[in-house]
């Protein structure tokens, strides 16, 4: 038997992925093998695939940094054959084979059950993406944001994590101003549940270190010089989830908002979240997010599509979720 894969190389400074027949023995460690159904493409996946000396720590690997689909065969207890599961970030497309191939083998340690509400392709719709987008959520909730707190931003709200957070976030109640510098897509911004479009030029640029209050929270996928603004505009007592870098690693910011507002900046960490916190966000996702109005975000495509797919996310040519027939 062999399994059908997108392998990424690389090889100097560049990067190459082509879809091959891998013997399962090159699987790696783990007691669980998982029959993948679905994997996704984010902005990690754009990156492993295509930046080199990013992500991947070494090649050949194959990527995909989320999987879900069927327990083949299991030596860990909590594991059957049958069993829907999925899997997000852990080390897959880091050092471990990842869900851009037709079989996975992984520890039993990384798999969630897929709730009865999803099925796996839905599962993958929402995916890493989804999954931090609810993070997010929680960290608000966690630091007593309400909906009668006032408006929360979302900003880069296009992409996938955006696109999630805007429609979980107004599901539950809230006002959402959404932040992005795609203006053509005000309408499928609005589907999800937006109330009030800006354009992202408003905050990527260098501003004062606090400004009049104009959102009680914010959930920021962009960090650097848009994460500062969005702190400098953040009400007393409010909360700003980062959990994203598209602009940039660093934070030009000051003391200001931390010690004359009470603002509380919380770090959303996906790939190594402990156990019971991903189990957490999948049961709330699965209570909270209206899978006939996530579908509406969906694009689905085939394995050898992944890797255009993977450099136009970088760019900012995605909307919404991809998700990865890894069959076709």
């Amino acid at each position: 038997m062999t399994i059908r894969a997108l392998l990424t190389t690389e090889v100097g400074q560049t990067k190459s992925s082509e879809i091959v027949d891998l013997d399962p023995g090159v699987l790696g460690e783990g007691d669980v093998t998982v029959r993948v159904e679905w994997s996704t493409v984010n902005w990690k996946d754009g990156s492993a695939l295509h930046r080199p000396g990013v992500v991947m720590r070494s090649t050949p690997l194959v990527g995909g940094i989320d999987l879900a689909g069927v327990v083949e065969r299991s030596d860990d207890s909590r594991f059957s054959p049958g069993d829907r599961v999925l899997v997000n970030g852990w080390a897959l497309s880091m050092t471990h084979h990842g869900g851009y191939a037709t079989l996975a083998r992984v520890p039993g340690d990384w798999l969630v059950p897929v709730p009865d509400a999803f099925t796996t392709r839905q599962a993958m719709s929402i995916g890493t993406a989804g999954y931090t987008a609810m993070l997010a959520v929680l960290a608000l909730e966690h630091g007593g944001v309400s909906p009668d707190s006032g408006d929360v931003l979302v900003t880069g709200a296009v992409g996938g994590v955006g696109s999630i957070a805007v429609a979980l976030l107004s599901a539950l109640g809230h006002r959402v101003v959404a932040s992005t510098g795609r203006r053509s897509q005000s309408e499928y911004l609005r589907a999800l549940g937006a109330a009030e479009i800006i354009d992202r030029a408003e905050l990527s640029d260098a501003g004062e270190p606090m400004v009049e209050p104009r959102w009680a929270a914010a959930v920021d996928t962009v960090g650097s010089t848009t994460l500062s603004n969005v702190l400098a505009a953040t009400a007393y007592g409010g909360v700003v989830a980062a959990c994203g870098l598209a602009q940039g690693r660093d934070l030009p910011t000051t003391l200001g908002p931390f010690l004359m507002r009470g603002v509380t900046l919380a770090g959303i960490d996906s790939v190594n979240a402990p156990q019971a916190i991903r189990l957490r966000a999948w049961q709330r996702l699965a209570t909270d997010l209206d899978a006939a109005r996530l579908e509406s975000t969906v694009t689905e495509i085939g394995l050898a599509e992944v890797p255009g797919v993977a450099a136009a996310i970088l760019q900012g040519g995605v909307v919404g979720r991809t998700v990865v027939d890894v069959g076709r």
